[in-house]
């Protein structure tokens, strides 16, 4: 097996970095293309307790694949499709291994097609009733869909759709999950449950571990911060979301859904934030069928403006008014055509309310429309992190800092108001879009020198403390990673984090997975000295 670990040199240099644009150091690496050769690879790297990196598409903005030393475990290989079931309720439940990639996904389960090599004869006989069925998806939407599945279900990902669908978690009814001696636990939801705060879990070669979870009280608003803990919780909880601080998934089982029948999209234009945020706070109670409820800023319609004038690519963006200082898009997800009209006849009515114009507002009721709001959606990330490439070409320092910050509904103009007082008080270019429907704005500060970059990351951490008095979350969708660590322990104080560090060692005892993700190296390195204590 220790021919699979190969030296990390130049030729892999790509592998040092994600898409957080931070880069960092390794040893050697691998690609197993199975279960098996995980495990061997993780057994061999223990007996010489090497820090193992877990890697799968890269595109995570946390930091969280980016090697601190040792070995880069990258799972994008093992892409294959295992098997499906139907549960009693009727719910298609689909296993894959964790480098299968959500458009990949998304293609395969449009067409009714999936690869079924190698399937047991009860799963291809789900196959068959997949195919009689109606046409299923994955509900879990991430800005990017290269983004692979095992990636999403380690940082607990999300995406627009989260505000009718919620994240990766509820989508997830099984994993197999390698822990660093190569042992592992075969995890399915609805199995095995905390006692309180202590669980008990028994690998496949019959180790048992008694963990003692914090007991810290998570949040009652989109989070992905830290590990997923409260009473009585269902064990497989625990390891989506850990950042692969506790183990490597090596397969999961999702739940697929019936795609609904039809889908609007409806872009909405205000002259002022006040009255989006109006907006958005007198939807949500209107509103039955909502799947998204997103958010730009002037910023980042400005952005837009010029690269439609200065950028053949962007050539096709729609003109915007020049009343038009901010946007919400609210996408519809109905069983018919009748459902998506009446919904849209509140959204009217509620547009009406809070000072929106109706000739200014985008019905998307065609596949073609909806593509051309998707390219305007998807062009705000994507025109940013090209201005932000051309800057680090004058200084390799600087990058985009992104927030990932969410509140409780209640809170939403308040953490607005705090953006709008204290980027206005440092002079700092910015645009905000995201998921407003979630409280979950992604304000991201363009650096245009060092200077800039390190005021930025101040008020960064200013944001964290103030969101956390507002019973936020510092991470609502991107995970913890490297990044965000310092951010945590703002959020659940320091005998929280030792407490997560110390619940990692049960597992992980000389703490080789994930360095780095979550918290310090140098806390844990002082918990392994004392053997964990």
């Amino acid at each position: 097996m220790s021919a699979t670990i190969k030296p990390f040199t130049d030729e892999f240099e790509e592998y040092g970095r994600d898409e957080s644009r931070a880069s960092g150091e390794a040893s050697s690496i691998s690609f197993p293309t199975t279960e098996d050769e995980v495990r061997a690879i993780l057994e061999t790297l223990h007996a010489e307790r090497v820090p193992v990196t877990v890697q799968g598409a890269r595109t995570g903005l946390a930091a969280g694949a980016v090697p601190h030393g040792g070995h880069i475990l990258n799972t994008s290989r093992m892409n294959r499709y295992l098997g499906l079931r139907r549960d009693e309720q009727g719910q298609f439940l689909l296993r894959v291994e964790p480098g299968v990639v959500l458009s990949e996904l998304r293609k395969q389960l449009s067409k009714k097609v999936l690869p079924t090599a190698g399937w047991d004869q009860a799963s291809l006989e789900a196959y068959e009733e997949f195919q009689e069925s109606p046409e299923q998806f994955f509900p879990t939407d991430p800005t990017e869909a290269s983004a692979c599945l095992g990636g999403m279900a380690a940082c607990n990902a999300s995406g627009a759709r989260s505000y009718a669908y919620g994240p990766m978690r509820p989508h997830i009814t099984g994993l197999h999950v390698a822990l660093a001696d190569g042992d592992l636990l075969e995890l399915q939801r609805g199995e095995a449950f905390a006692q309180g705060r202590h669980l008990s879990l028994v690998t496949a070669e019959g180790h048992t571990f008694e963990l003692d979870l914090p007991d810290y009280t998570m949040p009652k608003t989109k989070n992905a911060s830290g590990y997923f803990v409260a009473d009585d919780m269902d064990a497989i909880d625990l390891f989506i979301g850990a950042c692969g601080t506790l183990g490597v998934i090596t397969e999961l089982e999702i739940a697929l859904q019936a795609a609904p029948s039809v889908v609007w999209g409806v872009s909405c234009f205000f002259d002022s934030e006040d009255k989006a945020v109006s907006f958005t706070d007198s939807l949500r109670p209107v509103l039955s069928h909502a799947a998204a409820i997103e958010y730009f800023d002037a910023g980042a319609l400005d952005i837009l403006r010029r690269q439609r004038e200065q950028s053949t690519a962007f050539a096709s963006l729609p003109a915007l008014d020049k009343e038009a200082k901010v946007c919400v898009y609210v996408e519809l997800d109905c069983d018919d055509e009748a459902q998506a009209t009446e919904e849209l006849y509140h959204l009217g009515w509620v547009l009406e309310f809070a000072g929106g114009r109706d000739d200014a507002t985008w019905v998307a009721r065609t596949e073609v429309d909806r593509e051309c709001q998707r390219f305007f959606r998807h062009a705000v990330p994507e025109s940013v992190n090209m201005l932000i490439d051309e800057r680090r070409r004058t200084d390799p320092t600087i990058t985009k800092l992104g927030s990932d910050m969410s509140v409780p509904n209640a809170r939403l103009a308040d953490v607005v108001a705090l953006y709008r007082r204290t980027l206005a008080e440092s002079g700092l270019e910015s645009a905000a879009w995201g998921h407003i429907g979630n409280n979950h704005l992604h304000v991201n500060i363009l650096p245009r020198d060092a200077q800039d970059y390190r005021r930025g990351g101040e008020l960064f951490a200013q944001w964290a403390s103030e969101v956390t008095a507002m019973g936020g979350a510092v991470s609502a969708e991107h995970g913890v990673g490297k990044i965000k660590a310092g951010f945590l322990e703002t959020m659940y104080g320091h005998e929280a984090m030792v407490e997560s560090a110390r619940l990692k060692l049960q597992l992980d005892p000389a703490g080789q997975l994930g360095r780095g993700n979550l918290f310090t190296e140098k806390l844990l390195d002082e918990l392994v000295q004392k053997g964990g204590a």
